[in-house]
């Protein structure tokens, strides 16, 4: 096992740090004891546990457990998967299928039998049509054909690049029972929420408020798999409290930085206490500042670029974040060295060229020093958003925007900004998920319907952007689409539909008596089955 000293740069040499941790799972699960109960904390209570419908990290967490996708996100497998109930797959030359070997003799947690059946039915009624990711990726999936229990070929309309289906096998593949929900209302089915899956645990028991219980697949397919009993997940949405109980050993982990960044410094220096920042390279979240280019002033370019140089991304990542981060260059992180680039335009920290931008726009100072007044809006899922924003009226105050914060509830925030376009200027923070087809793209391209979260709902327009998109998604040379989403972040960079501020992944905190974290770059979201407690 791999353990990382605390780091305020630790986060940013997660990719590197990856390439060091080779473990193989079944040998570490050799060497590791078995039996235990493990009791984490969890911050949320996700309404639908099934990540075949939600596919986000809240849901994943507890889910990921019981309910497997057909690979996983890997520090040292092929192309940075390792087979979970897929055990190979093959993109056709033209782009119009993929072909999955499943895995043979994997039963549900009710006995019966997985089959091909499973995965065609999970991804043409669920992952294609009601999805937030598979939606996407999916969109042109015709049929999926089952020559055989331990077969499925996935068939195009269009030519897919196999490049995105790869890449979003971890994320969007998440497979449920068909006999369990075919000609049920997928949405409502109650399984959503007392799930039935392949996975290493059971879902056992949820007391609201309280505690979700997961407990050990006995007839698990991997036959060395779980090492442990149980997982409990104790509900504490209070960051301090997960502190607190970490040092009670009240709970054992505490993942996606239970612990607030301010007292990582204090608690790595408990007896018995490690804190981790690995573990998430595959889940790098984004800040940034969404712009509703309806309101004249930020239609301008040359105000948005003020807006830019205003914001001084060292103080964020060292004040905000405490040095848990990164300044952003662009859309795409440092943790996807496939894509990213660095050759984009800068925006440096400066106030005064700040200030010329805005009187060049034609936007001068009054005499009370302010220019105009925007209603800001930063997203509620994170103490770092909630300082971003404030932190962001100060910056723009500087530079004579009068800024309005508004803070508010996570379900009143997204209807003010994803349906009713009620702001101006809102803080958000998007994930990386390895590919910017799955999770990028939406943030710049036009024409989506009111409604869709984390989507571009300011109402900017570029056809140049817009045709960058259409032509990467039906491109299946590799290194073509490559360039085009390189291409994607400078046009992204110099035209500023919003503003990248920074990226940062997560911290666990955890009691030495927990083995094996991380196993993988999306260990807090994936199945467990390696994770284990000292004897």
């Amino acid at each position: 096992m791999t353990v990382l000293t605390l780091s305020r740069r630790g986060l940013l040499k997660g990719a590197a740090l990856g390439l060091l941790a080779s473990t193989a799972p079944i040998a570490v699960m050799a060497a590791a004891a078995k039996g235990g109960r493990l009791v984490v904390a969890a911050d949320s209570e996700p309404k639908n546990l099934n990540p075949a419908i939600v596919a986000s990290n809240g849901v994943f967490y507890i889910a990921s457990k019981v309910i497997e996708p057909l690979a996983e996100a890997s520090y040292d497998g092929k192309d940075g998967l390792e087979p979970r109930l897929a055990v190979s797959w093959e993109g056709a030359q033209d782009g119009r299928s993929v072909t999955f070997k499943l895995r043979e003799g994997v039963t549900w947690h009710d006995g019966k039998p997985f089959t091909s059946a499973d995965v065609a039915f999970s991804a043409l009624e669920v992952w294609k049509k009601l999805q937030n990711i598979g939606r996407s990726v999916f969109a042109n999936l015709e049929t999926v054909e089952t020559p055989d229990a331990a077969t499925a070929i996935f068939r195009f309309s269009k030519p897919t690049p196999f490049q995105l289906i790869r890449n979003a096998l971890p994320v969007a593949t998440s497979v449920i029972p068909r006999h369990l929900y075919e000609g049920t209302d997928i949405a409502t089915n109650p399984a959503n929420t007392r799930l039935v899956g392949t996975g290493p645990f059971k879902f056992t028991e949820y007391k609201p408020g309280e505690y979700y219980r997961l407990t050990r697949n006995e007839a698990y397919w991997n036959k060395q798999a779980p090492l442990l009993d149980e997982i409990v997940y104790r509900v504490l949405p209070d960051r301090a409290g997960a502190g607190a109980a970490l040092e009670a050993e009240e709970i054992q982990l505490a993942a996606f930085s239970a612990v607030p960044l301010a007292d990582l410094a204090r608690i790595s220096k408990v007896a018995g206490i490690k804190v981790i920042s690995r573990g998430y390279e595959a889940l790098t979240y984004q800040l940034i500042v969404e712009i509703n280019h309806r309101r004249k002033e930020l239609a301008d370019l040359k105000v948005r670029q003020a807006i830019a140089h205003a914001i001084d991304r060292k103080f964020v990542v060292d004040t905000i974040f405490l040095g848990y981060a990164a300044a952003s260059t662009g859309p795409v992180p440092r943790n996807a060295p496939e894509f990213y680039t660095a050759d984009v335009p800068t925006y440096d920290f400066d106030v005064a060229k700040a200030n010329a931008l805005l009187d060049e726009a034609g936007y001068k100072a009054g005499a009370d020093g302010k220019r105009f007044s925007l209603k800001l809006l930063p997203a509620p899922y994170f103490n770092e958003t909630r300082q971003f924003g404030a932190y962001l009226r100060q910056a723009l105050a500087a530079i004579g925007i009068d800024a309005e914060l508004v803070n508010n509830d996570s379900a009143a925030h997204q209807k003010a900004v994803y349906t009713d376009h009620a702001f101006d200027l809102a803080v958000a923070p998007p994930v990386f998920r390895g590919d910017p087809a799955i999770s990028t793209t939406i943030l710049v391209q036009s024409g989506l319907p009111a409604g869709v979260g984390f989507s571009n709902q300011g109402g900017y327009v570029s056809s140049t952007l817009d045709s960058i998109i259409a032509k990467a998604a039906e491109t299946i040379d590799t290194d073509a689409r490559t360039a085009l989403y390189k291409d994607f972040q400078k046009q992204v960079v110099a035209d500023l539909p919003l503003i990248n501020v920074a990226e940062w992944g997560f911290i666990t905190v955890a009691r030495d008596t927990v083995e094996n974290v991380p196993s993988n770059p999306r260990w807090a979201v994936s199945n467990w089955a390696d994770t284990a407690l000292k004897g």
